[in-house]
């Protein structure tokens, strides 16, 4: 064994997570960002040009998701419960899975437009986004409990939004709609979006148990 692998053991291993969490969360912010500017972005031209950079940021996701698992396999010593690790890593992972998701579907059934809906959601999941960032950034010394708690009750305020924009666009679809494969198409995409601000808040609920357990 070389002098490397032996010092290797005393680095602290507890560090490991909250760097590739950090980094998590701020690919998160990425494809929120590609997404929100995609469908704010009226030219169809450009769209798959958009859908592959998400697509690329989600790959960046799914192994940062990895190493966070082969870590957890691998070390007995970790900041936080190893649930809690498992729980929060699913979480982000899931985000940009529907985010990639609804980029995707528009993209695949051809949508013509972006309604106000879609541009709305896509808003609040990049607001979002930025508050898991900010939450997860704070969370390595646990200094700032205040301002990680204020992040976590913006997520969960920007959910409550989304559902109300969720359900005003979709009885708004039903009523002046008549294509009935445009209003499956369409009420697809805004519920794909939609659970992706229900998965936030799965985010925000596992910072949370974290943060509770910590004091």
């Amino acid at each position: 064994m070389n002098l490397n692998k032996i010092f290797s053991f005393f680095i602290p291993k507890d560090k490991v997570f909250y760097e590739l969490f950090i980094k998590s969360s701020a690919n998160l912010v990425a494809v929120s960002h590609v997404f929100s500017e995609m469908v704010s972005n009226n030219d169809m031209s450009k769209r798959e040009e958009y859908v592959k950079r998400i697509e690329d940021l989600e790959h960046v996701g799914d192994d940062i998701t990895h190493t966070i698992f082969t870590e957890l396999s691998t070390n007995f010593i970790t900041p936080f419960d190893r649930e809690d690790i498992h729980y929060l890593a699913t979480a982000l992972d899931d985000i940009i899975d529907f985010i990639h998701g609804s980029s995707t579907r528009l993209h695949l059934y051809k949508v013509e437009e972006y309604t106000p809906a879609m541009k709305k959601l896509a808003e609040i999941l990049e607001k979002q986004a930025i508050e898991i960032d900010i939450a997860i950034q704070n969370m390595p010394n646990m200094s700032n409990i205040i301002r990680i708690r204020e992040a976590l009750v913006r997520i969960n305020s920007l959910e409550n939004n989304a559902d109300d924009v969720f359900d005003e666009a979709v009885s708004n679809l039903f009523l002046v709609e008549r294509d009935a494969v445009k209003i499956i198409k369409v009420k697809e995409v805004l519920a794909n979006m939609e659970t992706a601000t229900d998965k936030c808040e799965d985010v925000a609920n596992a910072i949370e148990s974290i943060i509770i357990k910590a004091s």
